[in-house]
């Protein structure tokens, strides 16, 4: 039992998330290798930036959530005063302004605000009862929207609606009335009304494409349309590894980042989507169950907040490839090729291991 206590005290980590979190990063290696046409650099940075993920999750789970608090406000602070130097210095790339660049690395701002929004939306409404009031609730609203607009600016509305998640989350689990999300709901219609008046013409695009992308088979409608062959092709066994054509003849584009799930799909088929849900699966409810387990309203609500938004990141990507939700550009978590990404996700749950490990060891 001391042994025990002293290898939780040193290390705060979780066996059961980080068993899953290693095998969802292998099949994410895997899968890049044949994406990326079996280039093993590309599969070696990757390898890398996972490792460096696992780095920042076991430095981040050492912080006890009393110790984090203290840094929450700092935190979204600097996060906010980032994005607004984005709009004003920021590196421009494929048409968009959404990096720093300091020389050695480029750091993309928005992807800090995917955690330290809700950091901050916990912060402001676990200190005082719950539910919280109409004006907490005012306020809270207000901290979710400033860094969404400065996201959706530059512009970036995937991850603009994921950092919107992440703080919506904190408020539902806190507990919104009844009463305030039926109004929510009735006023939707307006909201998106007056949401489609403001969004770019490309991102128009994508709305009308995801309604019907045989307009524009060719164009606007391409990628959905490649990325269903790929989905439907694999069939339940799928074509075998390495073995894709809609990947490997470049008919399917963004292939190794956005629509990854698409490679995955036809070279491994259903029951290798069946795996990799129930992967996913293991993650999420072993995440819930850390959330429920949570001593104290700021551990519970920031727990429920990181795993709902690592929902909200499958459901995205997987409806975006297979054509139920416009492409926005959300990577599939631990699978598709990216540094940033992967970096957030590990931190986010450095701080689910964080909340879980010292709460054990307070009860101990």
């Amino acid at each position: 039992m001391q042994t025990n206590l002293n290898t939780t005290h040193f290390l705060h980590l979780d066996k059961p998330l980080l068993f899953g979190l290693i095998i969802l990063a292998s099949i994410g290696l895997v899968v890049v290798y044949s994406a990326d046409g079996q280039d093993l650099d590309l599969v070696f940075k990757q390898a890398l930036r996972i490792l460096l993920g696992f780095g920042v999750m076991f430095i981040i789970a050492q912080i006890h959530p009393q110790q984090l608090i203290r840094w929450v406000p700092w935190i979204y602070l600097a996060g906010v005063i980032m994005l607004i130097a984005v709009i004003l210095i920021g590196d421009i790339s494929k048409g968009a302004q959404r990096w720093l660049d300091f020389g050695i690395v480029r750091f993309q701002p928005s992807e800090l605000m995917k955690l330290a929004v809700p950091l901050m939306v916990v912060w402001f409404v676990a200190d005082r009862p719950l539910p919280p009031t109409y004006f907490r609730l005012a306020i809270a609203t207000l901290l979710i929207a400033v860094p969404m607009l400065l996201i959706a600016k530059q512009p970036d509305l995937g991850t603009a609606l994921l950092v919107g998640a992440a703080g919506t989350f904190v408020l539902l689990l806190g507990g919104i009335p009844w009463k305030l999300i039926f109004s929510l709901l009735a006023i939707a219609p307006v909201a998106g009304y007056a949401l489609w008046n403001v969004m770019h013409d490309y991102q128009r695009q994508r709305v009308l494409t995801l309604l019907n992308p045989e307009a524009d088979p060719l164009g606007t409608g391409y990628h959905i349309i490649q990325s269903q062959i790929a989905i439907g092709s694999g069939g339940i066994y799928g074509k075998g590894w390495l073995n894709g054509t809609q990947s490997h003849l470049e008919f399917l584009p963004e292939r190794s980042t956005d629509f990854i799930f698409a490679v995955y799909s036809e070279e491994f088929g259903l029951l290798g989507i069946l795996l990799l849900l129930s992967v996913y699966i293991f993650i999420l409810t072993r995440g819930m169950i850390i959330a429920a387990q949570a001593q104290g309203s700021f551990s519970r609500l920031l727990a429920g907040s990181l795993i709902l938004t690592f929902f909200i990141y499958i459901f995205i990507n997987m409806g975006m490839v297979t054509g139920i939700f416009p492409v926005v550009g959300v990577p599939l978590p631990m699978i598709s090729y990216g540094g940033t990404s992967v970096v957030t996700l590990m931190a986010g749950f450095g701080l689910l291991m964080g909340v879980h490990t010292h709460k054990r060891l307070l009860s101990n």
